[in-house]
C-alpha cells in the first residue's frame, strides 16, 4: 500500500490558453491541463477556482478523482459555471477534501 501522498490545497500561479491552435484536433489542440494523483483508498472531491488579472474569479469547477487513480483535466474543457477564457493569463487554486498531488501542464500548438 502506498502511503497517503499530497496536500488539500494547491495553488498554480501560471496558466494561459491560446486563442488559436495549429495542430490537429483533438490531440494537438493547445491546452492547459491539471493532472491529479489520488493515492488514497477514498475518492477525492475537488473544487477548482480560476483567477485573472483584471476580472473576478470563476468557479468553482467541481470534479472527482477516484481512489488510487489519476485524472487529467483540460482547463479549456471546463464549462460549468462558465468556460475558461482563451487568450487571458490565469492562475488556479485546487482544493480537495483529501490529500492529492497536482501538476500543471501545457501544450501549445
Amino acid at each position: 500500500m502506498i502511503p497517503m501522498t499530497g496536500k488539500h490545497t494547491w495553488a498554480i500561479p501560471e496558466g494561459y490558453i491560446p486563442r488559436e491552435s495549429t495542430g490537429p484536433e483533438p490531440e494537438l489542440i493547445s491546452h492547459e491541463s491539471l493532472c491529479v494523483l489520488n493515492t488514497t483508498d477514498e475518492d477525492a472531491t475537488l473544487e477548482i477556482t480560476v483567477y485573472f488579472t483584471d476580472s473576478d474569479p470563476i468557479g468553482p469547477y467541481e470534479t472527482e478523482v477516484p481512489a488510487n487513480r489519476t485524472r487529467h483535466f483540460r482547463f479549456n474543457e471546463f464549462e460549468d459555471p462558465e468556460p475558461v477564457p482563451k487568450g487571458e493569463p490565469f492562475a488556479s487554486v485546487i482544493e480537495s477534501d483529501i490529500p492529492v498531488v497536482c501538476q500543471h501542464t501545457r501544450l501549445d500548438s
